[in-house]
C-alpha cells in the first residue's frame, strides 16, 4: 500500500511544506495550523505508516523506518526540496530526514520532538494508542494536554473514525513498542544521534510546551547550536491543538526566510 498524503497547491516552482503528525495522529489533525497559513502555500500532509489512510503502508516502525519511507515517497512524487515540520514522533522522523537529506531540507520545524532524551510518559501514550471510542479518546487525549485543557471536538471525531478501522490499534501498539527501550529496568524512548546535527546547516526552529506531560520540556536543551527555541507557557504536548497560532507563525517565518 502506498503512503497516503494530502497534497495542496503543489508545483515544481516552490518548495512545499511537508507536515508529519505524531504518534496516534493523522494528517487531518494539522487543520488548526493549516487554516492559519497562507492558503496558497504548497503542502504535503502525510498520514504516517500505520496511521489513518496509511494503515497498511510499508514503514510501520520507529522513526528511522518512517524517515526512509517518507523520503522514498517524496522521491516518487518528484519533490526534490521541501520545508519540513514534525510533531512528537513525527518530529523525530523529520529530524532523521534532515540528517539523511539535509541538502533537500530548506527549513526544519520541530514540535516537542521525540528522541531528544530517554524520558517519556509511555503509559499515557499506550492508553492513547488503545483508545477507540470518542469518550475514551477524550480522556486519553486530555492526559497529553496541559492541565485544564480539553481536546477539540473536530479532532476527536476524526480520530474516532481512524481508530475504528480494522487493525488500527494493533498497528499503534506495534509502533509504540518499536521506539520504546528498556534501560536499567526502566522503559524509555530511543534517542537521536543529536551530536550529528551540529554541522547540519538547516535552519531549525524548536517549539515545546512548558507543561508537556509526555516529553519533559528540559529535553529542549538538547537542541543543536544555532536553532531557534520557543518554550510556550500554559501548553502541553499537543502544540497543533494548543498553540496553533505559534506553530503557524513559526512555519510562515521559515518559509518567508527561505
Amino acid at each position: 500500500m502506498t503512503l497516503f498524503a494530502e497534497v495542496r497547491n503543489y508545483s515544481s516552482a516552490k518548495a512545499p511544506l511537508v507536515l508529519l503528525h505524531g504518534f496516534g495522529g493523522i494528517g487531518a489533525l494539522w487543520a488548526p495550523v493549516v487554516s492559519r497559513l497562507d492558503p496558497d502555500i504548497p503542502l504535503v500532509v502525510y498520514d504516517l505508516p500505520g496511521h489513518g489512510q496509511s494503515l497498511g503502508a510499508e514503514g510501520i516502525g520507529h522513526a528511522g523506518v518512517m524517515a526512509k519511507v517518507v523520503l522514498a515517497d517524496l522521491d516518487r512524487r518528484g519533490i526534490s526540496s521541501f520545508h519540513l515540520c514534525g510533531h512528537s514522533m513525527g518530529g523525530a522522523t523529520a529530524s532523521l530526514i534532515a540528517l539523511r537529506a539535509g541538502d533537500r531540507v530548506r527549513s526544519l520545524t520541530l514540535l516537542a520532538p521525540g528522541g531528544f532524551g530517554p524520558e517519556i510518559h509511555h503509559e499515557a501514550l499506550r492508553r492513547y494508542g488503545l483508545a477507540v471510542e470518542t469518550g475514551d479518546l477524550a480522556l486519553a487525549l486530555a492526559a497529553l494536554l496541559a492541565p485544564g485543557s480539553m481536546p477539540g471536538v473536530t479532532s476527536l471525531d476524526r480520530l474516532t473514525d481512524a481508530r475504528r478501522l480494522p487493525g488500527a490499534t494493533d498497528r499503534l501498539v506495534e509502533i509504540l513498542n518499536s521506539f520504546l527501550v528498556e534501560t536499567d529496568g526502566r522503559t524509555g524512548q530511543g534517542t537521536l544521534p543529536l551530536s550529528a546535527f551540529d554541522a547540519l546547516g538547516v535552519p531549525t526552529r524548536l517549539l515545546w510546551g512548558a507543561e508537556d506531560p509526555i516529553l519533559p520540556v528540559t529535553q529542549a536543551k538538547a537542541i543543536w547550536p544555532g536553532a531557534d527555541v520557543m518554550l510556550i507557557e500554559g501548553v502541553g504536548h499537543m502544540l497543533i491543538d494548543e498553540a496553533p497560532d505559534a506553530v503557524a507563525s513559526a512555519l510562515s517565518s521559515a518559509m518567508v526566510a527561505d
